[in-house]
C-alpha cells in the first residue's frame, strides 16, 4: 500500500520533536497525518476516527501515559492499528517493548532510533499489510468459516526462503488466507482462533497441507525440488491420529512426506502433552520435516526440545531485526546458527527485511533467510515463476 492512502497518528510529547515527526510523515507521503501529545491522547484520536488509524508512530518516554501503556490499551481495545516506535532510549529497552507488543498481539512494523527521517520510515513501513476492518455489524461467527472450508474459500499464500550464499529458492512457508465473497481477503488473525475454538482448525490444516501439495507438484513440474511448510496447532496435535491422517492426504495428492515440513513454536513443542509429541515423533518417522518456529521466544529447556526430532530452527523475527544494534540479539542469533549447525539441522532467519539483516546472516553462516526483504508472500503461481526468474538471476550474477 503507498503512504499516501495511509492514515498516521504521530505521539510524540515535546512540541517540536512532535511537529518534526510530523513533517517528516507528511514529506514522506502521508496525506491524513494526526497528532496526540502522549498516550491518552492518542487513544481519544483512536477511539474517534472513521476510518480509523492505519499507522501508530509513537515515542516511549512521555509523561501522563507512556509509550508502553499506550501499546497494551492498544492491545486491549483490539485497534487495528500497527505501530511504529521512535526513540532515543537503549536498544535493549525497545527490543523489550517490541517483544511486548508482538506478545500482546500488536502488529509491530519496527523500532527507529531518533532522529526520525523519511527513509528511516519508509524502511519500516514496507512491512505493512492492510488489516481487513471487522466491525462489530460483520464479525465472524464459527459457522461463517465452517461454511468458507466448505465453499472452499481458504487459500494459500507461500513466502519464499532463499539459500543465503546463493539467492536460490531453498523452501517456503505456506500462509493461510480467506477469501471471503463480501470481505475480500481475511487476515488469518481474524480466524485462526475463531476455527480453533470451533474445533475446525483439523479441517483448515488438513486444506493447508493440500494446497502445499499441489503447490509442491508445479514446483516440481518446473524443476524445483525445495520442501514447504505448513503450520500446525496444539489443537491438530492433542489428536493421536492426526499423524496418519495427514500421511494419507499426502499420499492422496501424490507428495511425498520429505517434501512437507511442519512448523511447531517453541512453547508447543515444549509442551507435556503425551499426544503432542507422539504426533510430532510419528511426523518425523513418516518422513516429514519438523520445524521449530519462533527459535528464541518461549521458555523450554534444551533437554527437552533435543528429545524432539528437529530438521529445521527458524530464529525468531526480533532478534534478526534487533541483531545489528543490540549485542544481546546478537548473540542469540549467532549461538542459534551454531546451535543447528551442532545438531546438523538448518537454521533460517526469519521477517529479513533490510540488507543489512540479510547481510549479518551472511556474515554469520545462516543457511536460509526468509522475509520480505527476500519477497512477499505470494500464489502458488507466481512462486513458480519468482523462483525461475530468481535462478536466472543466480546463474547471470
Amino acid at each position: 500500500m503507498e503512504i499516501a492512502a495511509l492514515r498516521m497518528l504521530v505521539v510524540e510529547d515535546h512540541q517540536f520533536q512532535r511537529w518534526l515527526a510530523e513533517t517528516v510523515v507528511r514529506e514522506a507521503g502521508a496525506k491524513a497525518v494526526f497528532c496526540a501529545a502522549d498516550g491518552r491522547a492518542a487513544l481519544d484520536v483512536l477511539s474517534v476516527l472513521d476510518p480509523p488509524i492505519d499507522v501508530v508512530v509513537s515515542d516511549l518516554d512521555m509523561p501522563g501515559m507512556d509509550g508502553m501503556e499506550l501499546v497494551r490499551h492498544i492491545a486491549a481495545q483490539r485497534h487495528r492499528a500497527a505501530l511504529v516506535i521512535v526513540t532515543s532510549m537503549d536498544p535493549k529497552v525497545a527490543a523489550a517493548v517490541e517483544t511486548m507488543a508482538r506478545a500482546y498481539g500488536v502488529e509491530f512494523l519496527g523500532t527507529i532510533q531518533k532522529p526520525l527521517t523519511g527513509r528511516k520510515l519508509m524502511a519500516v513501513l514496507e512491512s505493512y499489510v492492510p488489516a481487513t476492518p471487522l466491525t462489530a455489524d460483520f464479525a465472524f461467527t464459527g459457522e461463517d468459516v465452517a461454511q468458507g472450508l466448505k465453499q472452499g474459500q481458504f487459500e494459500s499464500l507461500f513466502q519464499p526462503k532463499v539459500e543465503v550464499k546463493t539467492g536460490r529458492l531453498a523452501g517456503a512457508e505456506t500462509l493461510g488466507r480467506w477469501r471471503h465473497p463480501e470481505r475480500g481477503f481475511v487476515n488469518p488473525r481474524h480466524f485462526i482462533d475463531l476455527a480453533d475454538a470451533s474445533g475446525l482448525m483439523d479441517p483448515l490444516t488438513i486444506t493447508m497441507v493440500r494446497n502445499a501439495a499441489r503447490c509442491w507438484r508445479g514446483l516440481h513440474r518446473a524443476g524445483f525440488e525445495v520442501p514447504l511448510s505448513v503450520n500446525l496447532s496444539i489443537s491438530s496435535l492433542t489428536d493421536p491420529s492426526f499423524a496418519d491422517r495427514i500421511l494419507a492426504v499426502v499420499r492422496e495428492e501424490q507428495v511425498d512426506p520429505p517434501q512437507l515440513i511442519f512448523e511447531v513454536t517453541e512453547s508447543l513443542a515444549a509442551s507435556d502433552l503425551g499426544a503432542t509429541l507422539e504426533n510430532l515423533s510419528r511426523l518425523r518417522i513418516k518422513g516429514f520435516g519438523l520445524s521449530l518456529d519462533d527459535y528464541g521466544t518461549g521458555y523450554s529447556s534444551m533437554q527437552r526440545l533435543s528429545r524432539i526430532p528437529f530438521t529445521e530452527l527458524k530464529i525468531d523475527a526480533s532478534f534478526v531485526k534487533t541483531a545489528s544494534g543490540n549485542s544481546q540479539s546478537y548473540a542469540m542469533v549467532e549461538s542459534s546458527i551454531e546451535l543447528a549447525r551442532k545438531l546438523r539441522i538448518d537454521a533460517v532467519g526469519e521477517g529479513v527485511e533490510t540488507r543489512e539483516e540479510f547481510d549479518l546472516l551472511l556474515t554469520l553462516g545462516c543457511p536460509v533467510a526468509q522475509g520480505y526483504y527476500i519477497a512477499r508472500p505470494m500464489s502458488a503461481t507466481q512462486l513458480v515463476d519468482w523462483a525461475q526468474a530468481r535462478l536466472h538471476i543466480s546463474a547471470s550474477g
